[in-house]
Formats: structure tokens, sequence, C-alpha cells
């Protein structure tokens, strides 16, 4: 269910491929070979496309720092430690998180092929950018993709507790439609991803209620003070159970990070985070024709969209709908940027002595 949404100021845009060629250009200079600075850059610039404004070039500035103060590895050695029929274990050699993600969910793939189910964990990974761009890559090959990870942040302490011991441990399920597009639940376990609460304090925008609470549990809306305070679990209680299990799945069962053992990566950029990840591919085909359940996964699509709207809604949206919308959008029209941001970015382009975006 969605509400009319108040439209955005204008802000200037820039191409897709001018921003994949800025992205590429500056990792190059890092000594990030050329193939995987490729592939980094569409990520992060489908990130943008799908309007995860918050994990697409936003980013490349930590993520630049990271490399030059040796916290992220950028010529790793991404390689499987541990396999059997249906399962793997990928070390990404502290690599930029794409890179990691892109061959765990690639090999999820082939195994779900194989035996109807593939589930990949990651160690020693990176913040890798929205949870639906990889549960997206499965259910482009005719499987439901789900995907889990460690956030690379504690800003959520344990419910009733005070120290902060838990991150946003975004999940997101992908699962594919005949003619409609896959329906595609991306989330945090709160209220909101961090990175959102960043853009904002980058924008100098206050943070709707319900975000943050400070340490006395009131309302937190200034998002410069977000080290303050504390982000709220969606669903009090149940969030925080979804972010401790999601947690122990993505993290302590991969050998990764979680709790006390998380590197603030905004913080020490010095320090490799030894993020946890998991991919898991699930093939329709192990289950059901492949063509009739999809057919059946745009009929509930036409019930949900048929749904009569309460007072002031305009529309019923199913999880992954307006992202779609904006990706269409952006792909012929641009990503919208800020002068902020374009000013951050302008200022990377100079130290690191290449060109700036267009």
């Amino acid at each position: 269910m969605s509400e009319t949404a108040k439209p955005a100021p204008a802000q200037p845009r820039v191409e897709i491929t001018e921003i994949i060629g800025f992205i590429k250009r500056a990792l190059v200079s890092l000594d990030v070979p050329p193939e995987d600075a490729s592939q980094v850059a569409l990520l992060m610039a489908e990130a943008d496309a799908r309007g995860g404004d918050a994990h697409g070039v936003f980013r490349l500035p930590q993520y630049v720092k990271q490399i030059q103060s040796g916290g992220v590895n950028a010529r790793p050695n991404i390689r499987i430690v541990s396999e059997r029929a249906g399962t793997a274990l990928v070390d990404g050699d502290n690599a930029i998180g794409h890179l990691v993600m892109k061959r765990a969910a690639e090999l999820a793939i082939e195994k779900a092929r194989q035996c109807g189910v593939g589930w990949v964990g990651t160690r020693h990974s990176n913040h890798a950018g929205p949870a639906q761009l990889y549960a997206r890559m499965p259910a482009a090959k005719d499987m439901i993709g789900m995907y889990f990870c460690v956030g690379n942040t504690n800003l959520v302490p344990p419910w009733g507790g005070m120290e902060v011991l838990l991150s946003t441990n975004p999940i997101a399920i992908a699962v594919p439609g005949l003619y409609n597009r896959s329906i595609v639940l991306d989330m945090a376990t709160t209220n909101t991803a961090f990175g959102k609460i960043r853009l904002k304090a980058q924008r100098n925008e206050p943070m709707p209620e319900g975000w943050m609470i400070d340490r006395q549990g009131q309302p937190l809306t200034d998002p410069k003070r977000a080290s303050e305070g504390f982000l709220v679990p969606v669903g009090g209680p149940k969030g925080y159970g979804l972010a401790l299990m999601f947690g122990l799945l993505a993290g302590t069962l991969n050998g990764a990070a979680f709790g006390r053992d998380v590197v603030d990566y905004t913080v020490d950029s010095k320090t490799p985070s030894n993020t946890g990840q998991a991919i898991v591919a699930l093939n329709i085909a192990a289950f059901a024709d492949v063509q009739i359940f999809k057919q059946k996964v745009d009929e509930v699509w036409d019930v949900m969209k048929s749904s009569p709207t309460l007072p002031g809604v305009d529309e019923v949206r199913l999880p992954g709908e307006r992202s779609e919308r904006l990706f269409q959008e952006r792909m012929l029209q641009g990503v919208p940027l800020g002068a902020e941001l374009r000013k951050v970015l302008d200022e990377l382009a100079d130290r690191l002595h290449v060109q700036r975006l267009q």
C-alpha cells in the first residue's frame, strides 16, 4: 500500500553510462583490475538506477577511502573454501563486496540447476550495495532468490538493551513473474537503512520520526546526531529477532563478524570488516512447471493490484514495483544527483586525478 508521494525537487540528472564510467575510472586509478572495476561499477550504477540512492555512487568515496587505507583489497583472490553439492562457503579475501556477492550468486545459481537449491555463504567480504541486486540474479534465471547479510555498522541494541550489537541486517527475496516483473522484497530489519540517514545528513534534511530514538527513548530527527541514538527495529522485538537470526545465518555460520566483532567501516576504514552474507537460489523447476508457476505469480500480482484502496491512497503497490519504475525511468533519463553529492564526487575525482562526472 502506498500513499501519494510529494514530488521531489528537480535535480540535475547524470546518464547511467557516465556513472558507470566514473566509478570505473576511480577504481582503476586505485589499482583495481579493469574487469573487476567494470563489474563493481555496473552493480553500483544499477543501485542508483533502482532508487538505492544511498547505495550507489554515493558510497564511492567510502570505498575509495577503504582501499587507500588498506581496509579493502584491490586485487583479491576470491575462492571457495568449503563446498558440497548444494552449498558453498566463499572467502572474499577482503574484496569489494560487489565482487564477492556476484561470485556467490553465480555459484548459488549453478548449484540450484544441479540440486534444486544452492546456498552460498561468504566471509571476509565487504559492503555490497542493496540486497535486491543479488536476489534478482537467480530470479532472472527462473529461480527464486533470497539474500541476507550482516550490516556494516552496529546501530541497534538487543530489544530492551542499551549497547548497539546489531545492524540493519537487510534481506531480499525475488520471485519472478511471467509477464509482470519480479516481486522483490528488499528491506532492512530496521525502519530505515543507515545509508538513508547518511544521505539525509549530506542533504541537511531532517529524519522522519520513527527512524531513530535517543538514549532516553525519545524520537531523534537530526541525522547529524545519529551517533547519539539507535535505529528502531521494524515491528519492535520482531525486527530485533529477525536481525539476530539473519546475523547468525549470514555472519556466525560463515565465520564472519557479528555482534561486537562488527567493524564500523564509516569510522574505521583500515580494519578489514569480515562482512558476512548469504545468497540462496531456489530452482522453480524442482517444485513446479516454471511457466505455470510464473503465471500464478502474475495472478497474485493482479489480485493484489485490484484491491480497493483506502482514502488518500493512489494505488496498491507490490514489493519492488517502485524500484522497477525508477529503473525504467532512470535508464532513459539518468539519475538525479544533488549538488552536495556532486561536490563530493568532483573533489574525489580531483584527488584521484580522473575525469569528473559529466
